[in-house]
């Protein structure tokens, strides 16, 4: 089995803060273990960089990132694609506003292990909440939209003036145009805008680095869950210095990501070690259309991945 050298910088960032981290509480009352400041390198030539040592669901990594590069910020093209990985912030904003008359659905951080019958209740709930989204336009557009996410400040950046800008067009016209730039950022952070977010981004900003015909990512996040969100993330910003570099006549060069506070939630320490404990497997390989097309107007059938082996999932509570 050839080795798995871009794993390894993810295992061995979890080994490093379970044994190393620091005991801190945190905004959803879980509590973390966490280091402040960790830096791991991809090379996107030794394989594409999505978990063995657990199943990590690649059709969820797609159809989020296809919803930002649209500049979408409503659930319901995520519930069109079987994805659910954003529910439980729109949830949340319908259970807590005065429209909802049914069952007390908040904290359920801490009800959720401790009472099986409100986990059930909780669960039947959320499913009627996303039936709805997709099926009532009015109640989507209220409840399913998220606000000022990702796809919101990649796409629309609102400005001071009353003006959107196009940040990643901009970036990618960049590339194109002037590669040696090291102007070629795209931040999602806008102190205005964090206040009424349903979830400040956690990855505030990335900027792009050509050289030798290669093009290279570097990610900047701010908060970053070890067990759940970090793999998404790797796989996710993988995936888009693969598709800008495609589009642009590039090869993919190296995912740089940057964590600030790197964090184990302490629900996750016993996954952590189950996964710390397992063999990787070979590195997948990303397949994307021979043609090269606007990022903006893949589909989901344009991204394939080949020969994805990976040990079985490990299940674990989101902490919201």
């Amino acid at each position: 089995m050839a080795e798995n050298t871009n794993e390894q910088q993810y295992l061995n960032l979890a080994r490093y803060v379970l044994e190393n981290g620091h005991e801190k509480s945190d905004r959803t009352g879980t509590g973390t273990r966490s280091v402040f400041g960790y830096q791991m390198r991809f090379d996107l030539s030794k394989g594409f960089p999505l978990l063995t040592t657990k199943k990590v669901p690649f059709g969820l990594i797609k159809s989020e990132l296809l919803w930002f590069l649209r500049g979408d910020t409503n659930i319901r093209f995520l519930l069109q694609h079987h994805n659910h990985i954003w529910d439980e912030w729109a949830f949340k904003k319908w259970v807590t506003s005065s429209e909802y008359h049914g069952p007390d659905m908040t904290d359920f951080g801490h009800r959720w292990l401790k009472n099986p019958e409100f986990k059930k209740q909780y669960l039947a709930e959320k499913k009627a909440f996303c039936q709805r989204v997709l099926d009532d336009d009015e109640f989507a557009k209220k409840y399913g939209d998220l606000g000022l996410v990702y796809g919101s400040q990649w796409r629309h950046w609102k400005t001071s003036q009353g003006d959107t800008i196009d940040q990643l067009a901009n970036v990618i016209h960049q590339i194109k145009t002037t590669p040696n730039s090291r102007r070629m950022i795209v931040s999602a952070w806008n102190p205005e805008d964090v206040p009424s977010m349903a979830l400040p981004p956690c990855h505030t900003m990335f900027q792009f680095y050509v050289n030798d015909g290669k093009l290279s990512c570097q990610l900047y996040q701010r908060s970053a869950d070890i067990f759940l969100g970090v793999p998404f993330n790797i796989a996710s910003y993988a995936l888009l210095t693969e598709m800008i570099a495609h589009e642009c006549g590039l090869k993919a060069g190296d995912f740089v990501h940057t964590l600030g506070d790197a964090h184990i939630y302490h629900n996750h320490l016993d996954q952590v070690r189950e996964q710390l404990s397992r063999t990787p497997h070979a590195a997948p390989k990303l397949i994307l259309p021979d043609e090269p097309k606007p990022v903006d107007q893949y589909e989901m059938t344009d991204i394939k991945l080949e020969g994805y082996t990976h040990e079985p999932a490990i299940k674990a509570p989101v902490a919201v």
